[in-house]
């Protein structure tokens, strides 16, 4: 009788460690396929986020006015920056603002071998800082211009219709989770 117990008992815990290391297999297996199915994405823009609120990319991305300008952000590959918590402040030009270039000027831009130059010309829209359009408004009665992520300076200014950044009029303004989009109808070219 001890015999045949003693039997049961190891068939039965044998039974159970085949079952609990098989499940473990399966368990990993499924894991596994999981892991596969995610794209594999490159940097902060590549996290899917539907919880908070947009930030720039989500927001350029979301309008059709803005096509032009999300092709060149992901041509130069800066999407990365225009996520990041911020501050920041955009100077988004619309997509009018680039058909106003020279003919050929933003296929040109978009090549592979342009795409340093293409990020420099991106790098002139963003203010590493937070200026909603009332510091804009303080910053242009100081006289004092704004440092650029492009390394360069653009002069803010307030006239009787607005204000202008790099002598560009800002037509609106939209907060978003890290910062500021002002929307302007020129593309801002560094100077030299």
């Amino acid at each position: 009788m001890k015999k045949i117990n003693l039997t049961t008992t190891l068939l039965a815990v044998l039974a159970i460690f085949t079952i609990a290391c098989n499940g473990g297999e399966k368990k990993q297996a499924v894991e596994n396929s999981k892991a596969d199915e995610v794209s594999v994405g490159y940097g902060q823009s590549a996290v899917k986020d539907t919880v908070s609120a947009a930030n720039v990319l989500q927001v350029a991305k979301s309008l059709d006015d803005f096509k032009t300008l999300v092709t060149a952000v992901e041509a130069a590959g800066v999407e990365d920056a225009l996520v990041n918590a911020g501050p920041l402040t955009v100077f988004a030009p619309v997509n009018a603002a680039f058909d106003k270039l020279p003919a050929g000027t933003v296929e040109n831009l978009l090549k592979p071998e342009n795409k340093s130059q293409l990020a420099m010309i991106l790098k002139n829209h963003v203010a590493p800082a937070n200026y909603p359009d009332t510091q804009l408004s303080k910053e242009a009665k100081k006289g004092r211009k704004l440092y650029m992520a492009s390394g360069k300076y653009l002069v803010v200014e307030e006239k009787e219709d607005g204000i202008y950044v790099g002598g560009t009029k800002i037509l609106k303004t939209v907060q978003v989770s890290n910062g500021w989009i002002h929307v302007i109808d020129n593309v801002l070219v560094p100077t030299e």
